[in-house]
């Protein structure tokens, strides 16, 4: 499985070097990670903490810290090679969870497809790519305080991934 994020965070992987840490957005997407046995060990927002994916990579479907910390479509669209070189190298991936609309629409065009033929939904699913992809909202501070994201609908699309998978 690979999650596709939108960017680093600038006080989260892009000061730690490690993706979803040192930030809120990290402290949930890694608690379900350990949860649905996709990582193990302890979270403790550090790189150096020992905690490792398992049968997991984290990417993102911009590569830098955008300015204002939203990309703009050129950097979206700049980015798109990295993300199917990225994906190209894991052989045996089979599914792929998308936070957010940006990462979800992102991840739809980079596999050639129409956005309006796989719209971004809540623990939506389609086949694109050779792929089941997930979706889910991104697990931010702000969507979680306004409850557009709670935990259980986050767990909730790594349960459905758990489910696929097994």
């Amino acid at each position: 499985m690979m999650i596709i994020g939108l960017a680093p965070g600038l006080r989260g992987a892009n000061a730690t070097g490690r993706p979803f840490t040192g930030d809120f957005a990290g402290d949930l997407l890694y608690s379900t990670l350990l949860k649905f046995g996709f990582a193990q060990g302890e979270y403790k927002q550090t790189p150096d903490d020992g905690m490792q994916l398992v049968s997991c990579a984290i990417t993102n479907a911009v590569r830098c810290v955008p300015p204002q910390n939203k990309p703009v479509g050129e950097e979206i669209n700049n980015c798109r090679p990295f993300l199917l070189e990225t994906l190209m190298r894991f052989p045996n991936l089979k599914a792929l969870i998308t936070l957010g609309k940006i990462a979800h629409d992102t991840t739809t065009r980079a596999f050639g497809e129409r956005v309006a033929a796989h719209p971004f939904r809540h623990q939506g699913q389609h086949e694109m790519g050779g792929y089941r992809v997930f979706s889910s909202y991104h697990c931010s501070r702000y969507n979680t305080n306004t409850n557009v994201l709670t935990v259980e609908m986050f767990e909730n699309v790594f349960k459905d991934v758990r489910t696929f998978l097994n």
